[in-house]
């Protein structure tokens, strides 16, 4: 099996001269030191950028080598973010500093204003045109920086618009207008978590050659070390017990939330895919285009996250296994997010009137001991903690979760930010303030995502859209799949958390209904307006309410596997994925009964949940 990382030099998409200006992407410094490249709200700010998390502490300066056109004096204007600026009108504590050469620029960065901007940061004498650019972490608290550009004339700034500021980078950079080629292939899939690789592996040991795209270095989604996250749901359930061994090929042994980064595992998952011979594998490439010939998807476009390159991935065949169905989003397809009204499918479960509210997205952390007391610093930015309104914890998995109130694709910045800031403020109460505080003195913050984990966002229409009712009642379907075994957990605001932070809220309860394992109809799998696109993961054909089951990872790898093999039934046929349910049921229910997994390994994924039920439902 094939990686590919880009081939393009690094100092060709850092800079480009110009005779009086010098444009520089932050994500593609060469040396990144102890910033990180975060990529996940490119889609609605127009870029990836760089990250100083170091959850208090100062991280490492990144650093790059630049050839300025001329010497001479010019003006820095730096694209950056005051992320407090929601909650706060103090200084904000991303901030961070410019250096050219052994210069530093006179003004600080990433404390002020309310929006992604162009912040000045001073003028600067170049006497020697190869120089080094270096940025200056200055609080440990996620400063960002996206862009620096310096210009010989001050009033000369770059658009601040997206549109516009996205055809400005590609001039300055001198990317193409049209991707480059990365072949033709049977199947795209589009996010490698644990839906997408059981989709991709499935149809490549079938015979298609595939296309796996992530936008993240490495693979695993929730499961991977990035954001930690257990396996959740059974496999060996239902009416094909074979599908999920896949999950023992790669599956880490050890479960649970917001452990240390050896428990989920990543390289494992990696040396899983690399093995395959028919997958070709991008990592840190971010699908964010879509070509269509009418109804159907012909290529999908993807960009690197730190050098800007831009590849076009032909197929008769897609998987959005991207969790925010963000290719059918781009495409066109019909899709859902918020709770249905109880009326609308006949749930008892749903609210009477439809409204947006979706499970929320959670920041997770966890603590680690000291051998001496250790400080914090204290971080005040809008939220008035005391000693009854404060978590009195030293770690936080799922029930951190913000968001739940919000658009999980729009305000995606806001709702991870807000998951930091309430991380932040309550370990500093913790730290500085709490009356009784022995607990924490000898502690301090040994992991905290930047990554969020989200459970909802878009839920892209099929041909059935499963509801409570089919679940509960045992409702069978001629085109029954892989099982779903999670209880139907929903998540809602914590009254006790509610009761000093309303509509503000940070913790979660959920509320969960026991279920029989039940098989989801093949028809939830497939778009219902887009002709050639599957879909696997938590973005699949379903309401609100049923989500709560479908959503957990062991439960979406199963259905990344049924794809794979109706991916194989369309090659075969020169199908598409509604006419396997039409004409070629009978064959996906053999590939569904032998599986694609390696036959006879051992089970050893021990984190399931409890309580499902051991009668079915009266048959319906």
């Amino acid at each position: 099996m094939k990686r590919f990382i880009c081939t393009w030099a690094i100092v060709a998409h850092t800079l480009f001269l110009f005779s009086q200006e010098l444009f520089v992407e932050a994500e593609s410094f060469k040396h990144k030191g102890g910033w990180v490249v975060d990529q996940q709200f490119m889609d609605m700010m127009g870029s990836p950028y760089l990250m100083a998390h170091g959850m208090g502490e100062a991280v490492d300066d990144a650093y790059t080598d630049v050839e300025f056109p001329e010497p001479g004096t010019y003006h820095a204007y730096v694209r950056t973010y005051n992320w407090t600026s929601p909650w706060s009108d103090h200084d904000g504590l991303g901030k961070f500093a410019l250096y050219v050469g052994n210069k530093k620029l006179s003004s600080p960065l990433g404390c002020t204003g309310t929006t992604w901007d162009w912040q000045y940061a001073g003028k600067v004498s170049v006497k020697q045109p190869k120089t080094t650019l270096r940025l200056k972490d200055l609080t440990g608290f996620n400063g960002r920086c996206d862009a620096i550009y310096f210009t010989r004339d001050k009033s000369k700034l770059p658009p601040s618009d997206r549109d516009a500021l996205a055809d400005f980078r590609r001039d300055q950079l001198h990317i193409p207008s049209e991707p480059l080629c990365a072949g033709e292939f049977d199947l795209v899939v589009v996010g490698a978590g644990v839906a997408g690789m059981c989709a991709a592996v499935s149809a490549s040991r079938l015979g298609c050659k595939v296309a796996l795209i992530n936008d993240r270095p490495v693979v695993g989604g929730n499961n991977s070390s990035e954001i930690r996250v257990h396996l959740g749901g059974r496999i060996e359930s239902g009416p094909y017990k074979e599908l999920g061994n896949l999950i023992k090929e790669f599956g880490p042994e050890k479960g649970g939330n917001a452990q240390p980064a050896h428990y989920y595992e990543d390289q494992k998952k990696m040396d899983w895919l690399l093995q395959e011979k028919n997958i070709s594998l991008f990592t840190n490439y971010h699908v964010n285009a879509v070509k269509m010939n009418g109804n159907r998807i012909e290529e999908v476009i993807a960009q690197h996250i730190e050098t800007g390159e831009r590849l076009s991935f032909k197929a008769p065949l897609f998987s959005d296994c991207t969790g925010d169905g963000s290719v059918g989003y781009l495409a066109g397809a019909d899709y859902k997010m918020g709770r249905e009204s109880r009326e609308e499918f006949g749930e008892s479960t749903a609210p009477e009137t439809a409204d947006k509210m979706v499970m929320g997205a959670s920041v997770q952390w966890y603590s680690v001991d000291s051998d001496k007391k250790s400080g914090f610093p204290v971080f005040d930015y809008g939220l008035n903690f005391n000693d009854m309104s404060c978590e009195k914890v030293t770690m936080g998995e799922w029930t951190w979760e913000t968001g739940m109130n919000q658009d999980m694709t729009t305000d995606f910045e806001q709702i991870r930010d807000y998951g930091l800031l309430v991380v932040y403020a309550n370990w500093s109460y913790l730290k500085n303030r709490l009356t009784q505080n022995d607990t924490y003195a000898k502690k301090k913050l040994g992991w905290v995502a930047y990554l969020a984990g989200k459970r909802e966002s878009r839920r892209l229409l099929g041909d059935y859209i499963l509801k409570e009712d089919d679940i509960r009642k045992y409702v069978m379907h001629e085109d029954a799949t892989a099982a779903t075994t999670w209880s139907i957990d929903l998540h809602y605001p914590d009254p006790a958390n509610s009761k000093y932070f309303k509509d503000r809220e940070f913790k979660s309860i959920a509320n969960q209904m026991n279920i029989y394992p039940y098989p989801i109809p093949y028809r939830c799998l497939y778009s219902r307006n887009i002709e050639n696109l599957f879909m696997a993961g938590r973005n699949i054909s379903v309401t609100h309410v049923a989500l709560g089951t479908v959503r957990v990872m062991r439960t979406t790898g199963m259905m990344g596997e049924v794809v794979g093999m109706a991916a194989s039934i369309c090659k075969k046929h020169e199908a598409m994925p509604r006419q396997v349910y039409w004409y070629h049921l009978d064959e996906l229910k053999s590939l569904m009964k032998e599986g694609t997994g390696v036959k006879g390994l051992p089970n050893n994924q021990q984190y399931n949940e409890g309580g499902t039920l051991t009668e079915k439902p009266e048959l319906k």
